[in-house]
C-alpha cells in the first residue's frame, strides 16, 4: 500500500520530536526510540534523487529535535519586547533550522554510504555522532542537548561519560536507541535477533556499569575540613536588573543573602561565597571604587573569607582601546582590605549575545543592545584552574562554557568546577533545567564536584557523579542561599586523562562496520 507524500516527512519530524522530549524537563527517555524512526526514513527514501531526499529527511528530523530543544532562544528577545520582540520568531526558526543542517548532512552521508546488513546500526550511530561532534566544534560550536546527554545527569547510564565523554555516550545512545528499527528493515532474521540481543546487552551494561560507579562513590561525600560554600541566588529578573535606578536594589539583595547566618547543621560561616554571572549590572572596575559602595562591599566579606563573583570588567589595551571581559573575580578580605586574588576571563563567547558576528549590521538591526555593553566582549585565554589563598584550585566555567565536553582542563587537576551562569535570560522555560543537566555532565566527565550559581535558578551543589546533593538546589524563581561543604572529587576518570580518544575508537568501530557490510556478497532479496 502506497503512503501519502506527507507521510515520510511527518514521521521524520515525529522521530526528532520524540527524541527531544527525552531531555529535561520532560525526561521521557523512551522518546529516544524516535531515533530508530529516523533510521527507517533514511533507509526507505525513494525517488530519482535519493541523496537530496535523505538530506531533507535528516533536516526535518533535526528541525523537530532542535525546535523543541532550543525554543527558549525566543526568551532573551522578550526581555525588552518593545525593542526586540519582533526578532523572537526569526531566532527560533533560524536556530532550529540552522542546527538541523548537521542532521541533514548526516542523513545525506548515511544514504551515500548505503551500509548493508545489520552493520547499518553502527554506521548510523557513527554518522550521526560525528554530526553532533561537528555541531559542537564548527563556527564556535553549540553542543546544546547532545543526544547522549538525554540521560539524566547522575543516573546510572550517564556515568558512561566518565569513560567515553558526552560524545561517546551520544554514539552509544544512537546505536542502542536505533536498534529496534532493525526488525522492519530488509535484514536477515538471524541478524535482526543478533542486533536486538547486542542492544539489550549494551543497555544492561550501561545501567549496571553506571550503578556500580555510583555504588562505589566515596562516602562521606566530603572531608571534615572541606570548605563551606554559600551559593547566593537573589532572583533578580533580567528585565529589571539593567535599569540604572535598580543598582542599589540589586546590590542590597545580594548583600542581604550573603550576610545571612549559616544554615544548620553547619556550625561556622561560609569560607567561600559565590555570586552568579553578571550579578551586578555594572563594570566591576568602576563599582569597587564608587564611594557609595566601597565600604559596604568590603564589609560584606569577613576576614579570611573569599567572594567569587561573576562580573563585567574592562582593561585598557596598549593601543588605548578598552577591552571588555565577562569575568569571574575572586575577592579575599584581609584585615581591613578587600583585594582581588584571582581573575578568570570567559574564553568561549556567545555569538549575538557577547559578540556580534554581523558587526555594524547588528547595530542597525538593534541586536547590538542585547550585549548591554558599549562594545563586544573579548575572549580570555583557554580555561585553566584558578588557585589563590583560601581557595581550593577551581576550574571556572562561565555560562556557555559548561556546554563543551573536555573544556575543564584535566592536565592541571583542580579540586572542583564552578559554573556561574546568567540563566535569567531563559526565563521560566525548559532552558534552565536543560542547562543544569548539561553542565552536570562536566562533573561526571572530570570526576569533580561542581558548584552552580545562577541569578534566578537553577542553582545547585553537584557531586563528582553528576548528582545534585539532597536539598542543595534552588528552583526557578527562588530567593535564598545554599550552604554546603564542598563534595570530594572522585578518582581521575578515564575521560579526564584521554579526552575524546575513546569516542574516536567508537567511530573506528563504525568505520569497520561499514567495511564489513561492503564485503558481504550481494544477495537477491533480504540481506
Amino acid at each position: 500500500m502506497s503512503r501519502p507524500r506527507w507521510y515520510p516527512p511527518a514521521t521524520a519530524l515525529l522521530g526528532g520530536l520524540a527524541a527531544a522530549i527525552a531531555h529535561p524537563p520532560w525526561g521521557l527517555i523512551i522518546g529516544l526510540l524516535g531515533l530508530g524512526l529516523i533510521l527507517i526514513r533514511l533507509e526507505t527514501v525513494q525517488g530519482p534523487k535519493p541523496l537530496r531526499a535523505a538530506f531533507l529527511m535528516g533536516w526535518i528530523a533535526g528541525l523537530g529535535y532542535f525546535g523543541v530543544s532550543t525554543w527558549w532562544i525566543a526568551e532573551p528577545f522578550l526581555v525588552d519586547v518593545r525593542v526586540h520582540g519582533w526578532m523572537a520568531p526569526f531566532a527560533v526558526v533560524l536556530m532550529g533550522g540552522g542546527l538541523a543542517l548537521f542532521w541533514g548532512l548526516a542523513g545525506l552521508a548515511y544514504r551515500a554510504l548505503r551500509p548493508r546488513s545489520a552493520w547499518k546500526i553502527l554506521v548510523f550511530a557513527g554518522v550521526f555522532a560525528t554530526a553532533e561532534w561537528l555541531r559542537g566544534h564548527l563556527l564556535t560550536g553549540f553542543p546544546w542537548n547532545l543526544v547522549g546527554e538525554a540521560w539524566k545527569a547522575g543516573s546510572a547510564p550517564s556515568q558512561a561519560a566518565a569513560v567515553v565523554g558526552a560524545y561517546g555516550l551520544t554514539w552509544i545512545t544512537f546505536a542502542i536507541a536505533a536498534s529496534p528499527a532493525i526488525v522492519v528493515l530488509p535484514v536477515r532474521r538471524l541478524a535482526q535477533a543478533g542486533v536486538l540481543v547486542a542492544a539489550g546487552v549494551a543497555l544492561t551494561a550501561l545501567y549496571a556499569g553506571g550503578a556500580g560507579r555510583l555504588a562505589a562513590a566515596a562516602r562521606p561525600i566530603h572531608t571534615k575540613d572541606a570548605p563551606i560554600i554559600r551559593v547566593v541566588q537573589a532572583n533578580i529578573d533580567q528585565k529589571d536588573k539593567w535599569k540604572p535606578e535598580n543598582l542599589d536594589l540589586v546590590f542590597s539583595a545580594y548583600a542581604e543573602l550573603t550576610s545571612l547566618p549559616v544554615t544548620a547543621p553547619l556550625d561556622r560561616r561560609p569560607d567561600i561565597v559565590v555570586w552568579p554571572e553578571g550579578a551586578l549590572p555594572v563594570v566591576i572596575d568602576q563599582f569597587i571604587v564608587d564611594p557609595q559602595y566601597t565600604t559596604r562591599f568590603r564589609n560584606l566579606v569577613a576576614p579570611g573569607q573569599v567572594l567569587l563573583m561573576g562580573a563585567n570588567r574592562f582593561e585598557r589595551a596598549a593601543d588605548g582601546r578598552e577591552r571588555y571581559y565577562n569575568t569571574l573575580v575572586a575577592f579575599r578580605r584581609d584585615a581591613g582590605a578587600l583585594r582581588v586574588i584571582g581573575v578568570y576571563d570567559k574564553h568561549r563567547l556567545v555569538p549575538f549575545g557577547e559578540f556580534m558576528p554581523l558587526g555594524e549590521l547588528a547595530r542597525v538591526l538593534g541586536i547590538r543592545s542585547l550585549v548591554h555593553m558599549e562594545d563586544d566582549f573579548s575572549p580570555g585565554p583557554r580555561p585553566r584552574p584558578l588557585s589563590a589563598p583560601g581557595l581550593p584550585p577551581v576550574q571556572p566555567l562561565i555560562c556557555y562554557e559548561a556546554l563543551f565536553p573536555g573544556l575543564a582542563d584535566g592536565r592541571v587537576w583542580p579540586a572542583w568546577i564552578l559554573n556561574v551562569s546568567n540563566d535569567a535570560w531563559f526565563g521560566a522555560t525548559s532552558g534552565p533545567w536543560q542547562h543544569l543537566n548539561i553542565a552536570s555532565y562536566r562533573a561526571i566527565e572530570q570526576g569533580l564536584p561542581m558548584v552552580r550559581s545562577t541569578p534566578t535558578g537553577v542553582s545547585a551543589i553537584i557531586d563528582a557523579q553528576g548528582r545534585v546533593l539532597a536539598r542543595k538546589q534552588l528552583e526557578l524563581g527562588a530567593y535564598g542561599v545554599i550552604d554546603a561543604q564542598l563534595p570530594s572529587p572522585a578518582v581521575p576518570t578515564l575521560y579526564s586523562r584521554w579526552g575524546d580518544i575513546p569516542f574516536a575508537g567508537l567511530l573506528l568501530v563504525s568505520t569497520g562496520a561499514w567495511f564489513a557490510g561492503k564485503r558481504r556478497r550481494m544477495r537477491p532479496g533480504p540481506e
